[in-house]
């Protein structure tokens, strides 16, 4: 639907994943399982770097269809892969999506994945027209908690039963961000 582009503030850069940068993507989720594995489903110690080049390839083409929009973040000065943040389950009715973020542990407590969240939410708002984008967050993730809350993103509650992790049930702690969040008017 739109063309790869990259967003940055300055600090992080968003950008498409590249082919290519399978093995850095690989290393980041490796070297974070212990904070990603409790809480994102794809995480866990098969993560190889084939199912890395899959997911690129994947991600590259649901771009292209429109369907997802998931982004590397990167450090804006040195390129450095930092984790990733995704625009996804587009409704095509009520114009909204999930927006959801990750960064490797190494680089935690910086304000990167809630620096990526506020790129990825203003794209939405301005550039697919949506007009909220939740963050559905699993009761017990404090640390994805905490950057909703640091994006100021509106808190609207728990919902039960909401999530699956791999064969655990979670309620799930909903957020969301509008476009009036950054100066924007909501429009189709």
């Amino acid at each position: 639907m739109f063309p790869f582009l990259k967003l940055t503030d300055e600090t992080i850069t968003l950008r498409p994943y590249e082919f290519g940068e399978e093995n850095e993507l690989h290393r980041a989720v490796q070297q974070s399982l212990p904070e990603l594995k409790p809480w994102m489903v794809w995480a866990n110690e098969d993560y190889s770097v084939e199912v890395a080049r899959n997911f690129i390839a994947l991600t590259r083409a649901q771009w292209s269809g429109g369907v997802m929009y998931a982004f590397a973040v990167t450090d804006a000065q040195t390129g450095e892969f930092l984790g990733g943040c995704s625009l996804s389950h587009m409704h095509p009715v009520y114009h909204f999506c999930n927006l959801g973020y990750w960064v490797r542990s190494a680089r935690r407590g910086e304000g990167i994945a809630g620096r990526a969240a506020k790129l990825a939410a203003k794209f939405a708002f301005e550039r697919i027209k949506l007009i909220r984008a939740e963050i559905v967050i699993a009761a017990g993730n404090e640390a994805s908690r905490r950057v909703a809350e640091k994006t100021g993103a509106h808190y609207e509650g728990l919902l039960l039963n909401r999530m699956v992790i791999g064969k655990e049930i979670y309620d799930a702690h909903m957020y969301s961000l509008l476009p009036s969040d950054f100066g924007l008017p909501a429009k189709l």
